[in-house]
């Protein structure tokens, strides 16, 4: 790792941040006009192979995030830098509940009868993108990047820092919301309400939308904002997705007046 890394890596860097906004557009528009949505969840259906069980699925595609966000670290120029330690918190404060603790809250719901896992393939495809993206997040903060030490002063790093804590919050209210709906109707489905399900049918994609917004801001990077891009890419068809199997799961009861991921937006 250190010869590779101290072999230089920018020209890998540069491709591997292109490949992250070349796949925005192979993302977001197959999933869009062609409505594919990955086999898991409320879209599971059969061939896809291998299933893992959900809590394990989300731990394993997800902990690229944190062992190779620490495994980086060291080897980064700004490794002691006290802005880019607190830069590179917010990125792991985000995967260490992802990664850690989603998992057991989703460990205690029960599965549905449609929903028994998530193929292998899914989750491998996920590992993979987190293995890049890791690697352009964290190697951005802890080396390529320079920010001043009165970053975390500025209105950038105010107004970032603000618009992720909102949709962590967000995010993480809506996740265990959906786990408890599930646990009420036995592993089963029900039309959630309250909060922010008044307005769209997945406040849980708003708030991780808006979490890596923030995130784009608050560190001002290319790489902020091709993971930001990537989010809504992926997001916002799979929100159109749920939007309308809530639709036609729900035909008399659910409201025809939610939007799918933005307020009166979409």
């Amino acid at each position: 790792m250190a010869l590779l890394l101290e072999g230089g890596d920018e020209a890998f860097y540069a491709y591997a941040l292109i490949s992250l906004f070349v796949c925005c557009p192979l993302t977001f528009l197959p999933l869009l006009v062609l409505r594919f949505h990955a086999p898991y969840g409320k879209h599971t259906r059969g061939g896809w192979g291998l299933l893992l069980p959900p809590s394990l699925a989300w731990f394993l595609m997800e902990s690229p995030t944190v062992w190779l966000t620490l495994l980086l670290l060291p080897f980064g120029r700004h490794r002691s830098d006290p802005v880019a330690v607190a830069l590179l918190s917010f990125y792991l404060f985000h995967y260490i509940h992802r990664t850690l603790i989603y998992p057991l809250v989703i460990r205690k719901a029960p599965a549905s009868s449609s929903s028994r896992g998530v193929p292998f393939a899914v989750a491998f495809a996920a590992f993979v993108f987190n293995l890049l993206n890791a690697y352009l997040q964290s190697r951005w903060i802890t080396h390529y990047g320079n920010y001043t030490p009165g970053w975390l002063r500025t209105p950038k790093f105010a107004a970032g820092a603000a618009v992720f804590a909102i949709g962590m919050a967000t995010n993480v209210w809506a996740d265990r919301r959906l786990v408890a709906l599930k646990r009420e109707a036995g592993g089963g489905y029900k039309v959630p309400k309250g909060g922010l399900f008044e307005l769209v049918s997945c406040p849980n994609y708003t708030g991780e939308i808006m979490e890596w917004l923030g995130w784009a801001i608050l560190t001002w990077s290319w790489a902020g904002l091709a993971f930001f891009l990537y989010t809504a890419a992926n997001l916002v068809p799979r929100a159109a997705g749920h939007h309308q199997w809530y639709l036609q799961k729900f035909p008399e009861e659910y409201p025809r007046s939610r939007k799918r991921v933005i307020p009166f937006i979409y």
